[in-house]
């Protein structure tokens, strides 16, 4: 036990000596995880509203765009933030960890992204385009150890959101005019790329969590997420992405959804051991669903690309940006709000309840195409049901990311 404690502080060498930082501040995810639920519980709720017709946002002018940016980068920013601010610490000891007046500010920073797109209409796509860009520059200026780590060990991570930053440039430059590329072509171009950073995260939060949870059950193996897998995974998804842009009607984008789906679902066959039957813990069956998820999506949007009858791809994404992206979040803060603050990696009902109404909620909006008489329902009700995850989470951990570590180590 000792000896965990010692390595846990290894990146607590560069921790900033300022005085009376609060429990919330401690750490990155703790500020960022305060905001991004309650942020993403009423961006989802009012969603779900809007589109069912039971509520008007007049002050928003394009709301489907709306929806869109602020699911993908409105989302995506903090997601990356906290992620980061918890992980390149411990990967590079030197990065000084991200604390109290600076974190306060990164947080403002980020609301201040979120409430200038909410009023784009009002305050000009300038200043909105500032806040928004602003964030995404600040996230990869303090990944920059990543890229410019000798053995370019996790530079993937601030190539990608490098690219992202790129992207969305473009789409501030079609909002203002200055490219021709419609709006949501540019979004789709962005989610691929951020099905790709989750890919890559995840390829890191595998070997954290399951070889924390097999110490912790006294299981003697060692689990090892391996590039190729991933990297095949990602190698077709910049085809897709690509194949996707520029000729979106080719049925051959069809047989590379295929090829996604499968490549993906490929990665989840790294959770068979040599040894070990680990397919029955309860953190190996949600971290391989988000894969499920994002598999499923691409599968059907291909079917429906070579059955134009089907005519539901929009539908069908939502099982990569509602499912697979939405569960990535719910798992990796479970992950993050047990092991960080001080507790052992655990399960229960809660937690099986968060990811199984994940799931449901995305089969609702993702089939709606097989039941279009009630899409409006089928719309309201998923977007209550995805949402109870952020509720329990408010609930059962915003308590561990107001108080300091049970074990009394900082951050």
């Amino acid at each position: 036990m000792q000896e965990d404690k010692l390595r846990a502080t290894n990146h607590y060498l560069y921790y900033p000596d300022e005085k009376n930082v609060p429990a919330y501040l401690a750490y990155g995810f703790r500020a960022i995880f305060l905001v991004f639920v309650p942020y993403i519980l009423i961006s989802m709720l009012l969603w779900g509203f809007v589109y069912s017709g039971l509520i008007s946002m007049p002050f928003i002018g394009d709301i489907l765009t709306w929806h869109v940016y602020e699911m993908l980068y409105g989302l995506v920013t903090a997601g990356t933030l906290a992620f980061l601010a918890t992980g390149l610490p411990e990967l590079f000891p030197g990065l000084v960890p991200l604390i109290g007046k600076r974190l306060k500010y990164v947080v403002i920073l980020w609301l201040l992204g979120r409430i200038s797109f909410w009023f784009m209409d009002y305050l000009g796509i300038y200043i909105v385009a500032f806040f928004n860009l602003a964030m995404l520059a600040w996230i990869i200026w303090f990944a920059r150890f990543a890229v410019l780590d000798k053995l370019q060990r996790h530079a993937s991570l601030g190539y990608t959101a490098l690219f992202l930053f790129i992207v969305e440039v473009w789409y501030f430059a079609s909002q203002a005019g200055y490219a021709s590329t419609e709006s949501m072509d540019i979004l789709k171009v962005a989610l691929g790329l951020i099905v790709i950073l989750v890919l890559l995260a995840l390829r890191r939060v595998n070997m954290e969590a399951i070889n924390e949870l097999m110490e912790d059950k006294g299981i003697d193996d060692i689990f090892l997420s391996r590039p190729p897998k991933t990297n095949l995974a990602i190698f077709s998804l910049i085809v897709f992405t690509i194949v996707e842009f520029l000729y979106p009607q080719n049925s051959a984008l069809g047989w590379l959804g295929f090829a996604v789906a499968a490549a993906i679902l490929g990665i989840t066959s790294e959770y068979k051991l040599k040894d070990e039957f680990i397919l029955n813990q309860p953190y190996v069956l949600y971290l391989g669903s988000i894969y499920v998820l994002f598999s499923l999506g691409y599968f059907m949007m291909a079917l429906d690309l070579l059955n134009p009858d089907i005519n539901g791809i929009k539908h069908f994404r939502h099982f990569i940006t509602s499912g697979g992206i939405g569960l990535s979040y719910i798992v990796v803060m479970l992950i993050i709000s047990w092991v960080h603050t001080g507790r052992k990696l655990t399960s229960n009902i809660y937690t099986h309840i968060m990811v199984m109404l994940i799931i449901v909620a995305t089969f609702m909006r993702a089939l709606i195409p097989f039941f279009e008489d009630y899409s409006s329902e089928l719309y309201l009700y998923s977007s209550i049901i995805w949402s109870i995850p952020f509720f329990m989470y408010i609930k059962l951990f915003f308590g561990f990311l107001l108080n300091a570590r049970k074990d009394g180590i900082k951050g």
